[in-house]
């Protein structure tokens, strides 16, 4: 299999739900005017806490700060696998399933913080840039690493990314068992031909910037709720969407499109509180047993919550799975 380390530098923000009115004009000119911007990567999720920005170095200088602007202080960088074209085993499961044991668990040893992004076409495995030779070390066995360089894949070795940073050493640590919520929605994961996009511009803006969070009676009974997700990717040309059915009933029927199974999706959110950028292993906490069981799962890391999307048909395995995982005691 191939492992590209795509041509992006991106920033990963988080834009405050009262202060989304001061970003309006910048996220509709990313959004919806490409020929205004040379921003190729650009994500937006809205969660009930905040707005996740996940965007290229071109795109960020359109965000002015702020006070309602956070901004995780590292360089991220892309990577994607690719097996190709052929099956890279004999799983038919999609989405992070797929490189759980390939990429995700080894760098979860290896202590290296991992923030995905998984979208209709693909899944982004978004690495901090200082931990790029740790990363290139790690999976060299298993992939022929490439480097996206002016639209050329270049091969890259160890010695190529090497800054100082060796194999990281520390002993393995047990990661905290993150609480997990499961809400009621059923979500579609969903693409759209960018040049239709102009035809659901209204609608998109007020989903996005307008519509108000469903029943906010959380403090009652959180595990009972809906839950307020959207996600909108703009990558290198390919459009993704990801929206609870409620959402999607306010779109054309006929732009956006699923899988040819037209499959629904359950969540998953991890995290009681806000989960930070520096742990390692939360991904491969919950994708481990999802792998193990053959069980396809997107996965959208947003500023304070982590969030897999498993088939409708799965959620009660899945649920007991991780039920069972939190009552297991802590080996070492």
């Amino acid at each position: 299999m191939d492992l590209h380390i795509l041509d992006h530098r991106l920033r990963v923000t988080s834009i405050s739900k009262n202060g989304l009115v001061n970003f309006t004009h910048p996220l509709i000119k990313l959004i919806f005017l490409r020929n205004r911007t040379r921003c190729e990567f650009f994500s937006l999720t809205e969660t009930p806490e905040n707005y996740t920005v996940v965007l290229d170095e071109e795109g960020f200088k359109e965000l002015q700060p702020s006070e309602h602007l956070q901004v995780e202080s590292s360089i991220w960088l892309p990577l994607n696998v690719v097996s190709n074209g052929n099956a890279s085993s004999s799983s038919q499961a999609v989405g992070v399933t797929k490189i759980t044991k390939s990429v995700i668990a080894p760098l979860a040893q290896q202590h290296v913080s991992v923030f995905m992004l998984s979208t209709y076409q693909t899944d982004f495995i978004l690495v901090r840039e200082k931990d790029l030779s740790v990363v290139v070390t790690t999976l060299e066995e298993e992939f022929n690493i490439y480097k996206e360089v002016g639209g050329e894949s270049v091969p890259v070795h160890c010695q190529d990314v090497s800054n100082g940073l060796q194999k990281n050493g520390k002993e393995a640590i047990h990661p905290t068992v993150h609480p997990v919520l499961i809400p009621q929605n059923q979500f579609c994961v969903m693409s759209l031909d960018p040049d239709t996009l102009p035809s659901i511009a209204t609608t998109l803006i007020d989903v996005l910037f307008y519509s108000s969070s469903p029943k906010e009676d959380t403090q009652s009974s959180p595990s009972q709720d809906c839950i307020k997700f959207f996600s909108f990717s703009l990558i290198d040309g390919y459009i993704s969407l990801v929206m609870d059915t409620e959402a999607q009933r306010q779109f054309p029927a006929d732009l956006l499109f699923t899988s040819s199974s037209g499959e629904l999706w359950r969540m998953v959110r991890i995290g009681g509180q806000p989960l930070g950028f520096d742990e390692c292993g939360i991904v491969a906490q919950i994708s481990q047993p999802l792998a193990d069981s053959d069980i396809s799962a997107y996965y959208i890391s947003t500023f304070s919550f982590d969030h897999a999307l498993v088939p409708e048909e799965d959620i009660v395995s899945v649920t007991g799975m991780l039920q069972h995982q939190r009552k297991e005691p802590a080996t070492s």
